[in-house]
C-alpha cells in the first residue's frame, strides 16, 4: 500500500511537471488535443468533433426543400457503391439530377438532418465569401494585397501577397500540412484557443502568386482579412450571404477557437448535413444565381472552377477540379471523404460524407474513392462515364 502510494504520488508531479513544461513551451494546446480526440479514440479529427469544441450558430431563414426527382430512389445502390460504403463508413450518399433528388441514403444511424463536421470543404464557402466581400465593395478585387487588412504581412515578400492568392492556395508561407503529427501548425491551429496569434507567426518564404501549395493557414488567413474588410464575424455573414438565401433547411454550427477570441475555424469545421452541404455546389453550378437572385458574381464564380496556374490543373479559387474522360468536374473536398461533386453539363450533384477516404490519408491530391463515388453514380443512373 506504501509502495502504491508513494507510486501515484510520483504519477502526479510528474504530471505537472508535464503541464509545466506544456505552459513554458507554448505548446499547452496538446491538454486539448489529448482531451477532445485522443482519449476519445481517434486518431484524428472526427465527424461529431464539433461537440467538444465553441461554436457559433448559422441560422437558416425560410426552407426551401429540395424537391424528389420523378425517379426518386428508384434504383439501388450498386455493388461497387455498397462494397466503398462499407469498407470507408460512409454515412450519406446523396445524387441530385436537375435540381432534384433523385437518390439517398444514410448509414451508421446518421440521417438526412444529422450534422457532422465538413472539414475542408469549408474552404469553398471562405472562397465564395472572398467574392462575395468583393461584390459588395468591402474588397476592391482579387489583386487587392493582405497587407491593407493585416498589417503584419506588410514587408518583404508578404507585401506582394494578394487576397486572391489566399484563395487559390499560392500565398508563399512556411504553413506545413500535416494533420497526424500533434506538434505540426496544423494540428495546433486546431486546438489552439488563439487562433489569431497562430496565423500572425506564419512567415511568408516564396514568392505570393507563383505556384499552388496545400494550404489551411491560406484559407485561415483569409478569413481574418474579410473579417477586417467587412467588419462582421464570419459566420454572420455566411448566414446572411449564403446559408438564409440559400433556403438551408437546419441552422449549422461553425468551430470557433474560444469563446474568448471569437475566430471561426474557417479552414473547417462547418457542421451541417448532405443536403445543405449540396447547395452551395448548385450555386456554383447555376453561375451564382438562386431562385432568380444573382448571390454571387457569375464572372467570379466562372474564375473560381478554373485552374488558376497551368501546371496545377487541379485547383481554380477555393474549387476542387477534376476532368474525367469529356466530363469536367468541380468539387467541394474535406478531410475524411466529404465531397459536394458537381458536373454541371449533366447537372449532376453528389455528395457523401462518411469516416474515411479510405488508405490514402495524402493532402492536396484526388484520392482513388472519389473517382470510385462519380463512377458508380453514373453507373446507377445509367450514364456513361
Amino acid at each position: 500500500m506504501k509502495f502504491l502510494k508513494k507510486f501515484l504520488k510520483w504519477i502526479v508531479i510528474l504530471f505537472g511537471l508535464l503541464i509545466i513544461v506544456l505552459y513554458a513551451t507554448d505548446t499547452d494546446y496538446l491538454l486539448k488535443a489529448v482531451r477532445t480526440i485522443y482519449l476519445s479514440g481517434h486518431s484524428t479529427a472526427y465527424l461529431e468533433d464539433y461537440k467538444k469544441f465553441d461554436n457559433q450558430v448559422v441560422e437558416n431563414g425560410t426552407p426551401q426543400p429540395w424537391p424528389n426527382h420523378k425517379n426518386y430512389n428508384t434504383v439501388q445502390e450498386s455493388e461497387g457503391l455498397k462494397e466503398i460504403n462499407k469498407a470507408n463508413g460512409t454515412i450519406a450518399y446523396v445524387i441530385i439530377k436537375n435540381d432534384s433528388i433523385w437518390f439517398e441514403n444514410y448509414y451508421d444511424g446518421f440521417n438526412e438532418n444529422s450534422k457532422t463536421n465538413s472539414f475542408s470543404m469549408a474552404k469553398s464557402y471562405v472562397s465564395g465569401l472572398m467574392g462575395k466581400a468583393i461584390q459588395d465593395g468591402y474588397i476592391k478585387s482579387l489583386d487587392q494585397p493582405v497587407c491593407d487588412f493585416l498589417p503584419e504581412f506588410c514587408e518583404g515578400k508578404a507585401a506582394k501577397m494578394t487576397v486572391g492568392d489566399l484563395s487559390s492556395m499560392a500565398s508563399g508561407t512556411n504553413w506545413d500540412e500535416h494533420y497526424y503529427s500533434p506538434l505540426s501548425i496544423t494540428t495546433r491551429a486546431y486546438f489552439d484557443d488563439d487562433l489569431e496569434k497562430v496565423m500572425l507567426g506564419l512567415k511568408v518564404v516564396e514568392d505570393p502568386g507563383k505556384a499552388f501549395k496545400y494550404s489551411s493557414g491560406d484559407t485561415q488567413m483569409l478569413a481574418m482579412v474579410i473579417e477586417k474588410a467587412t467588419g462582421k464575424k464570419l459566420y454572420d455573414y455566411l448566414t446572411e450571404s449564403f446559408w438564409k438565401p440559400l433556403g438551408s433547411e437546419n441552422p449549422t454550427l461553425w468551430q470557433v477557437d474560444s469563446e474568448a477570441h471569437d475566430l471561426v475555424k474557417a479552414y473547417c469545421c462547418i457542421a451541417s448535413n448532405a443536403k445543405d452541404f449540396a447547395r452551395f455546389g448548385k450555386l456554383y453550378k447555376d453561375h451564382g444565381k438562386w431562385n432568380g437572385k444573382q448571390l454571387l458574381d457569375s464572372a467570379f464564380v466562372a474564375k473560381s472552377i478554373k485552374p488558376r496556374f497551368e501546371n496545377y490543373p487541379m485547383y481554380g479559387y477555393g474549387i476542387w477540379l477534376k476532368t474525367i474522360g469529356s466530363k469536367n468536374f468541380f468539387m467541394m473536398r474535406g478531410h475524411l471523404g466529404q465531397y459536394v461533386i458537381v458536373e454541371p453539363n449533366d447537372n449532376i450533384i453528389i455528395v457523401r460524407l462518411g469516416h474515411s477516404k479510405g488508405n490514402n490519408n495524402k493532402v492536396g491530391q484526388f484520392t482513388g474513392d472519389i473517382f470510385t463515388y462519380i463512377e458508380e453514380a453514373y453507373n446507377m443512373l445509367g450514364y456513361d462515364l
